[in-house]
């Protein structure tokens, strides 16, 4: 059963093909919502593309799933509008000259101008300057992103942020717009051990606070709900494996995933 803030994910032999063959392909999923899914697999084994078709942003090939009330390929912008996306290369690139703050209010803003009704965009100028603070305020505290750690609060450029926090980051602004869906690529690559600690327990308590998170990474913490798309036998894999195969597959993907 679905929560107020929160979907259920499940699918059934989910693939996805491309010009270039299959970026994945066999994929289950029985997730309630609320739930932190971890989807690993060898790099080139189409886990972006996974996390990409399972928040509307591309149509699967064969199979079917469900995101909530929602049923994919048939409904994929109903998906896309109760999904994010966080730290996504070529889809949810930070611009490194930009501030924190910058980003901060342009997504704010954004969210208000798109998800706002009419009633909304008429308030006072400093209810709705209010609203936009609230807002932002609780996407960071939810990401675990402290404004006074940060060199010079923020006011502190992009590029000035460690790894881990350019990633918190990258979640608060996905959290601005409330999803139901949260999907985070790339989630633990270039951490430390303790640095991977840290992000899964802040993707944790995201969905334990009933966002259904759904996150990539090359390996699973435990607790997880467990999503693999590695080759289920020799059938399935790419042949002959190649690496800039799987970098074009890639490429299509986050073009594909940005005019979504």
């Amino acid at each position: 059963m679905d929560g107020p803030n929160s979907v259920a994910v499940s699918a059934g032999r989910f693939g996805l093909k491309g010009p270039r063959g299959w970026a994945f392909r066999g994929v289950d999923i029985d997730a309630g919502s609320g739930a932190l899914v971890a989807v690993e697999g060898p790099s080139g084994s189409g886990r972006t593309c996974l996390l990409l078709a399972l928040t509307g942003r591309m149509r699967p090939t064969e199979g079917a799933a469900s995101v909530g009330p929602f049923r994919l390929p048939k409904q994929l912008s109903a998906v896309r509008r109760i999904s994010a996306l966080a730290h996504v290369p070529g889809v949810t690139d930070l611009d490194p000259a930009l501030t924190v703050e910058e980003h901060l209010r342009e997504r704010a803003l954004l969210q208000r101008r798109f998800d706002g009704s009419l009633r909304t965009l008429l308030r006072p100028r400093a209810e709705r300057a209010a609203a936009s603070r609230l807002r932002i305020d609780t996407a960071l505290a939810a990401a675990g992103l402290d404004r006074e750690a940060l060199p010079k609060g923020t006011r502190t450029a992009v590029r000035d942020l460690e790894r881990i926090e350019a990633l918190r980051l990258s979640v608060a602004l996905a959290l601005i717009g409330r999803p139901r869906l949260l999907g985070v690529d790339d989630t633990d690559l270039k951490l430390s051990d303790a640095e991977r600690t840290q992000v899964w327990d802040l993707l944790r308590s995201v969905a334990e606070s009933g966002t259904t998170v759904v996150a990539v990474c090359s390996e699973a913490p435990k607790g997880a709900v467990v999503v693999s798309t590695a080759p289920r036998d020799e059938a399935d894999e790419q042949s002959p494996e190649n690496p800039e195969t799987d970098k074009k597959e890639t490429a299509d993907a986050l073009a594909e995933a940005g005019r979504a």
